[in-house]
């Protein structure tokens, strides 16, 4: 008798990871039947961030395109460059999406085995977790918005300049209020200059009011920042 073929089922789930110092977004979660089978074989390593989900869907850190790919399932607080990561193949074969191929080049004490989904589930899912918003803290809100706002207004790029990101910047637990800065937001872009000279990379490091409405802050946050020459106003990084 030929064993039946077990189908599984996948559910993303975002995650602010306790120490996110690498990267202040959300993790996204691989979860397999409800069950989270990578905490279980590499307990330290995050899923790949929120940020990562932003493109087109064939960009997404679990897409399956049409030729098998190595992607990387979990990767340590530092670099998989660092410490290593843990890999898995994905390739469709039919209606069907397969995990296997396992590669270990971090501590993970185990591989999990080869995990098959439906494919309509599998790709439903993932469509589901880009479009996901309800994770989001009001400093995620702001960061999203503000990016989107900046990045389509073409003003660093009037002035020789390129926008890198705009990041939340969380509150640091455990650490006095002293010593870390408080919560809001981070504009970063640089300066291209001649060619053969060194790019300068430029901050905002911006508030978020607690009792104002995002879309408030955003137009506000926004308008300071295309008031001017960004190189002017923000802070010079690695003078």
């Amino acid at each position: 008798m030929t064993d039946q073929l077990t189908i599984s089922t996948l559910t993303l789930r975002h995650r602010i990871p306790a120490d996110w110092a690498a990267d202040p977004w959300a993790e996204v979660r691989p979860l397999v039947d409800g069950v989270d089978v990578l905490r279980e074989v590499h307990p330290e390593g995050l899923a790949p961030s929120r940020r990562h989900w932003t493109g087109p869907a064939e960009s997404w850190p679990l897409a399956v395109t049409r030729e098998p790919r190595r992607i990387m399932i979990t990767e340590p607080t530092c670099t998989a460059g660092c410490c290593g990561a843990l890999y898995a193949t994905v390739r469709r074969e039919g209606d069907r999406v397969i995990w296997d191929a396992w590669e270990n080049t971090s501590d993970a004490t185990a591989l999990p085995a080869d995990i098959t989904f439906d494919a309509g589930q599998y790709e439903a899912e993932l469509a589901r977790a880009a479009a996901d918003r309800d994770w989001e803290e009001p400093v995620d809100t702001l960061a999203r918005l503000l990016g989107q706002t900046l990045a389509g207004s073409g003003w660093f790029e009037r002035w020789g300049c390129v926008l890198t990101g705009v990041w939340p910047r969380r509150e640091e637990p455990d650490v006095p209020e002293e010593l870390t800065s408080p919560e809001g937001v981070d504009v970063e872009f640089r300066h291209v200059q001649a060619p053969g000279e060194r790019a300068r990379s430029y901050v905002y490091e911006l508030l978020i009011a607690g009792d104002q409405p995002i879309g408030e802050q955003v137009q506000q946050l926004a308008a300071r920042i295309l008031a001017d020459d960004p190189r002017k106003t923000a802070e010079l990084r690695g003078r």
